[in-house]
């Protein structure tokens, strides 16, 4: 798929991303494209604070949105943030064979051993999402390093 097209489905998970941040949240947002790159299966954000779940992660909450399919092989997920190992475990349990990453400069999720075990990774290294993450960062290191555990 062409990055035009990936930076394309990357705005729907940064809407996904402004509004976890409009609801208290976490600022991370995920969709999950069928493989046609075209279909919108599901889209989700952290609602880890909202619902006061620890394992509502974005891309969790897009994959319950998509619903149960026979196969995700050919699906691309689409997030703002380098996937934690609870997410790559999601992707690769369930045979996701892309993922579109905003960016990994604030967080080094699991994206490398996607890519090892034969995932597509694309990280677009995209500045709205830079700025979304370090802002939140600043403001709420608390929750943030809740989030990830630290």
């Amino acid at each position: 798929m062409p990055r035009d097209t990936d930076r394309q489905l990357l705005h729907t998970a940064i809407e996904e991303a402004r509004a976890g941040l409009a609801e208290g949240g976490i600022p991370i947002g995920a969709a999950l494209y069928g493989p046609d790159g075209q279909a919108l299966l599901g889209r989700g954000h952290n609602r880890r604070v909202q619902d006061d779940d620890p394992s509502t992660h974005a891309e969790t909450a897009a994959f319950r949105a998509a619903g149960r399919l026979r196969s995700y092989r050919g699906t691309t997920m689409v997030t703002t943030l380098s996937p934690c190992w609870y997410c790559s475990g999601l992707v690769r349990q369930f045979g996701i064979s892309r993922v579109v990453i905003g960016e990994a400069r604030t967080f080094r999720g699991g994206h490398d051993w996607l890519a090892e075990h034969g995932v597509e990774i694309v990280l677009l290294d995209d500045e709205e999402c830079v700025s979304l993450m370090t802002a939140f960062i600043t403001a709420r290191p608390d929750l943030w390093h809740e989030d990830i555990g630290a």
